[in-house]
């Protein structure tokens, strides 16, 4: 048997020298850091890494024993996707009609409480970032940030508002009045939250409005000297739409909110509320057909991230039966374990308008402020650019449920 024999030769240094090109030692920054994540998982564990458990559990955790968020993960795992060739794709086009507007993508920022705890940059992060990429950002009744401070972070971005209805309804509707007049066009109206979910990572971490400073809270936090010194060094933390308790969050949710909320309800909010108005939390048809009925221009297929009623039907299994309840006329968005943009494009084929981020997000604002949320946004964006060009499709609007199979 012949063997291939190898011709040898001393290396020369002008071969070698481009090979040995180290990059300089130095202490990494944000931007390095950031840089080097590959996907929303990498800005997870960067968060996990620099974020205090408290602060992180809040993000990461969901009601009782998970099996919801679990099963989320599930349901996007177990999708395959039929791609098409030779379709001649040069560019693709993600940008999309939504509630009235322009997107620059079929994705926004979901409405998230208590987010200057996780970073002191908080929603002037999230607002800022979306601007630069042209996608909706939505703030909670929960949130740290005021409606006007946000409109002046946001600026010409387009905003929208999350109400969960108060049982003072003085409040509720000056608060939307509020948020109306600072050019926030869309009202999200939360129905899934007429108690609080029973979270069991923030019973254990002592979870407060505001947050106590315990021994085991100053310990965890010793060794992220960033969070501790914003924590620190900026303006008190405290939902910016409420009084301030020091009661945990159970109580301010259960203490506060309308439990007795009911479909009348959702006719006299869209009585006092001119823009776009779309209700959250839906997963069965019925409730979907009734929103539309009172006056919605559509819903928001969620399970709240799995943080309130455990072991619910997956919002993703539940996407296609609504759309096809609604038909064409109603707007439905998904909301819901999205952590990469191959997993929005799975939505958008089963039937939703727009998708919104809320863990993919915090996770990207942990990890690095107002950088790490326009990293998390790249990484999506590219992902999102990636998955259509590989599936041979040029826009959203082409997606299509022949697309995919599993769900």
């Amino acid at each position: 048997m012949n063997r291939t024999r190898l011709t040898r030769q001393v290396p020369r240094w002008s071969e070698l020298r481009p090979l040995l090109s180290f990059e300089r030692p130095g202490l990494p920054d944000r931007a390095h850091r950031l840089q080097r994540a590959a996907d929303i998982g990498d800005l997870r564990r960067i968060a996990q890494r620099r974020t205090p458990k408290a602060a992180f559990d809040y993000v990461d955790g969901a009601a009782l024993s998970e099996q919801t968020a679990r099963g989320s993960r599930r349901a996007f795992d177990a999708v395959e996707l039929t791609p098409r060739v030779l379709r001649g794709i040069g560019e693709v086009d993600l940008r999309v009609r939504i509630a009235g507007g322009e997107s620059a993508l079929p994705m926004g920022i979901a409405p998230t409480g208590f987010t200057r705890f996780m970073h002191s940059e908080g929603e002037d992060a999230g607002a800022a970032a979306a601007r630069r990429f042209d996608i909706p950002f939505s703030l909670s009744t929960m949130g740290t940030r005021s409606v006007e401070q946000v409109a002046e972070v946001s600026g010409e971005g387009r905003r929208w508002f999350q109400l969960y209805l108060w049982k003072d309804r003085r409040a509720s509707e000056e608060l939307v009045r509020r948020a109306w007049e600072t050019g926030y066009d869309t009202l999200l109206v939360t129905a899934d939250t007429p108690v609080a979910g029973l979270r069991l990572r923030d019973t254990r971490n002592g979870m407060t409005i505001p947050p106590k400073l315990r021994l085991s809270t100053v310990l965890d936090a010793s060794y992220r000297p960033e969070w501790w010194l914003n924590f620190l060094s900026t303006d008190p933390l405290s939902f910016a739409s409420l009084s301030g308790s020091g009661a945990s969050l159970p109580e301010v949710i259960n203490s506060m909110f309308e439990p007795t909320l009911d479909f009348e309800d959702l006719e006299w909010i869209r009585s006092v509320w001119p823009g776009k108005l779309f209700l959250k939390g839906v997963l069965g048809v019925e409730d979907a057909q009734r929103a539309v009925a009172a006056g919605a221009e559509g819903v928001v297929v969620s399970s709240h991230g799995g943080r309130q009623l455990d072991r619910v039907v997956q919002p993703l299994r539940a996407l296609p039966r609504i759309r096809e309840a609604l038909g064409p006329d109603a707007e439905v968005i998904y909301d819901s374990g999205i952590l990469s943009g191959t997993d929005a494009i799975i939505a958008l084929a089963l039937g939703a308008d727009f998708t919104l981020i809320g863990r993919a997000y915090l996770y990207g604002l942990m990890a690095g402020g107002q950088e790490g949320v326009e990293r998390a946004l790249e990484l999506l964006e590219q992902e999102m650019r990636v998955t259509l060009h590989l599936l041979g499709v040029a826009t959203v609007d082409e997606l299509h449920p022949g697309l995919i199979t599993g769900a």
